[in-house]
């Protein structure tokens, strides 16, 4: 179910007077430029939106809930590619300039436009799924590892392995239909150490050195992504104390998990005893909550949260943003009241080049409050 509420501003972001939050982390244009032309940067990105649009438009034509379906995703191909045509020539055109969140954004609302809600659900049920069934197996493998610190550091390669499943880029989504989403195979092929930005340590020995109270962790996408990723690293936490919060979408963007679909998937995962006590794979759960954080895209603008996710996140100590999306394109720059960690695989060549690592590399960002 959609939310109806107002959106607020996230209560954990420095306060306004202290410094200027903005979402985007790669700065597109500058005040010099001139308003009436696309910059280099401008044009590079839609671009890189313009090679999603095949692979967009043949997952709408399988949309077997929309009648006509090929027909609206030509309809959608042919809008969205004017937009971007536009966009290149008039950069202030369509609410423009463009950023990564306004370009999502427009994609979204002309699929909707054109007849389709969710083009991806088909695709995230299955992949869900398949995780589900696997998650046991990835939860016992960390759970051998004795040493906490070697588990800390597994868990957050788990959640790199996973975050790769991401349909919103053009190579992965066709690599996707080609041979599908492995995330043991992926967790074997990480690229070594030092990623293009590596506070592992940093993180690992803030966690063993003191736990968190409570974490507000912002998921991205569906299957071997949130539940094989995430969901083994927010049982940690539970473990070790910390109260978590999972966020996610409101409303379906790419294969993102939304709200009502991450419910779903916590209710199968997780064991009532005959007592009534909650338990994930053996570690308490009942201070594990799922909210709607009131989004509806692949990135993440921290002004608009839902009220009931910023009234639950008032007193967290941790916010996680994870994934290219929420915690790389969005928010690399944020400044935070608490501690926070920015998780996520590169994805896009662009994003590699600008953060100057390598395409698949891997950040891990940690932010220590200023007391």
């Amino acid at each position: 179910m959609e939310s109806t509420a107002e959106l607020v501003e996230f209560p954990l972001l420095k306060p306004r007077t202290e410094y200027t939050y903005n979402p985007c982390t790669i700065p597109w244009r500058s005040l010099s430029d001139n308003p009436h032309q696309a910059t280099p940067a401008e044009a590079l990105w839609i671009e890189l939106f313009r090679k999603s649009i095949p692979s967009f438009r043949k997952q709408a034509e399988l949309d077997s809930t929309v009648i006509d379906a090929p027909v609206k995703a030509a309809k959608f191909a042919l809008r969205y590619g004017e937009i971007l045509d536009d966009m290149l020539a008039h950069p202030e055109s369509h609410g423009g300039p463009p950023d990564c969140i306004l370009l999502t954004r427009l994609r979204d609302v002309v699929l909707r436009e054109v007849g389709f809600y969710d083009i991806f659900r088909k695709i995230k049920d299955d992949e869900n799924a398949k995780a589900v069934a696997l998650l046991e197996g990835v939860i016992a493998q960390a759970d051998a590892i004795e040493d906490v610190g070697a588990r800390i550091e597994h868990l957050i390669k788990g959640v790199f392995s996973g975050n790769i499943f991401d349909l919103g880029a053009a190579q992965l989504a066709e690599i996707f239909e080609s041979t599908g989403s492995n995330f043991q195979d992926s967790f074997e092929k990480l690229l070594p150490r030092p990623w293009v930005l590596d506070d592992l340590d940093l993180f690992k020995q803030k966690w063993l050195r003191k736990p968190w109270k409570k974490a507000v962790i912002f998921v991205d996408n569906s299957g071997s992504d949130v539940v094989l990723g995430v969901l083994p690293f927010a049982r940690e936490l539970l473990r070790r104390g910390t109260q978590v919060i999972l966020a996610a979408n409101d409303m379906p963007s790419i294969n993102d998990i939304t709200y009502e679909e991450l419910v779903q998937v916590i209710s199968k995962v997780k064991h009532i005893t005959s007592e009534g006590k909650e338990l994930l794979y053996g570690v308490d759960a009942q201070h594990l909550m799922v909210l709607n954080s009131g989004s509806d895209l692949p990135v993440l603008d921290l002004f608009h949260i839902s009220p009931e996710l910023a009234y639950a996140a008032e007193d967290a100590d941790l916010v996680v943003m994870e994934g290219m999306g929420r915690g790389i394109e969005t928010n690399l720059y944020a400044h935070f009241k608490c501690d926070s960690l920015n998780i996520g695989m590169v994805k896009h060549k662009e994003v590699a080049d600008f953060l100057g690592g390598r395409l698949y590399d891997c950040v891990i960002k940690f932010t220590e409050a200023i007391p």
